[in-house]
């Protein structure tokens, strides 16, 4: 394990002014954003919508790397470059998903366990062969009154976590490691913070217990953010000062950056959250993105399937990636 070498690559994840783009959705999640546009969920459709974004003009000055699907990683531009090689030459750095989805708890059947560690040292080897320089693999915690998560759940999941950053780093792969605490339920921000914490709390155990370089590897986890069913607002200088706290307990300094995923915040609202955090820096760690609808879904609308949209579309996604790129260094100014 070459732990300079992935800590090089780790701190190009989380450079000055960039972030890294997720456009690692499954089939079925891309059928899902495709149907609100109504365009024909295709391998075709699919291939020609990630052409648009890795496409764009300059869009590596903001964007460091970009996590692909399967299908994607595979798949090549309509002028036949291959995507990965299309990606480096724009300053971007190959990633890829690969855990398998989740499954429910045989024990407690509403919290989730992701699949894919089986055979998984194999499926890096391939990646890595091909031009992966990082990978993400995320566990799914549910919030449920007090009873979930439970302590199997979190501990299982950060076992996972860790055993995948492990054989990661072993292929010469930088791990992303999520642990995303969903925001749907009637839960308080309190009850995030205090979940959010015992989770990272578990998934740290966890790596040191497994060996895993943390100069290698990035996190990535969810704002702290009240439930989406609270009937609670909370200020982008509430969800700093929550989330803050946590980091301050918990991350260790020898961490590069932490990326933070939207889960399921509007464009606006993770740029002007993310802002807020890097206002209150510098801290031993960067405060990334790693956004997947918060760096799309502007770009997707104005797509709409047609060839004579993508510049525009393509302009929106530049737009949004310049805005994330100036929330990392707290200069975010709202919208222009």
């Amino acid at each position: 394990m070459d732990i300079s070498k992935l800590n090089g690559v780790a701190k190009q994840m989380v450079a000055d002014g960039k972030g890294i783009l997720a456009a690692d959705e499954s089939t079925g999640t891309i059928e899902k954003r495709f149907a609100k546009i109504s365009v024909e969920n295709t391998e075709d459709n699919r291939r020609a919508y990630r052409e648009m974004l890795f496409a764009t003009p300059k869009f590596g000055e903001f964007i460091s790397g970009v996590i692909m699907y399967d299908e994607t990683f595979r798949q090549s531009a309509s002028t036949g470059e291959k995507f990965t090689d299309l990606l480096v030459r724009e300053g971007a750095l190959p990633g890829i998903k690969v855990d398998m989805g989740t499954e429910a708890m045989a024990d407690s059947p509403e919290e989730k366990l992701t699949k894919g560690i089986d055979g998984l040292p194999a499926r890096l080897a391939e990646y890595a062969q091909l031009g992966a320089k990082f990978a993400k693999w995320r566990a799914v915690i549910t919030i449920k009154g007090t009873d979930l998560p439970t302590d199997a759940n979190l501990e299982q999941n950060a076992l996972d976590l860790a055993t995948y950053a492990r054989m990661c780093q072993e292929a010469g792969i930088v791990p992303i490691v999520e642990p995303e605490v969903i925001m749907d339920g009637p839960h308080t921000q309190a009850r995030c913070e205090a979940v959010s914490e015992k989770t990272l709390r578990a998934v740290f155990n966890a790596i040191t217990e497994q060996g895993v370089a943390l100069e290698g590897m990035i996190l990535k986890t969810n704002m702290v953010v009240p439930g989406t069913e609270s009937g609670e607002k909370a200020s982008p200088a509430q969800i700093a000062d929550a989330t803050l706290r946590v980091f301050q307990k918990v991350l260790p300094n020898e961490l590069p950056g932490q990326a933070f995923l939207s889960g399921g915040q509007s464009e606006v609202e993770a740029t002007a959250n993310l802002n807020e955090m890097n206002k209150r820096g510098p801290f031993p760690w960067k405060l990334s993105f790693s956004y997947g609808r918060a760096l799309q879904d502007s770009a997707l609308k104005t797509w709409q399937g047609k060839a004579e949209n993508v510049a525009a579309a393509q302009q929106a996604f530049l737009k949004r990636a310049q805005l994330n790129s100036l929330a990392t260094h707290g200069k975010y100014e709202g919208e222009k």
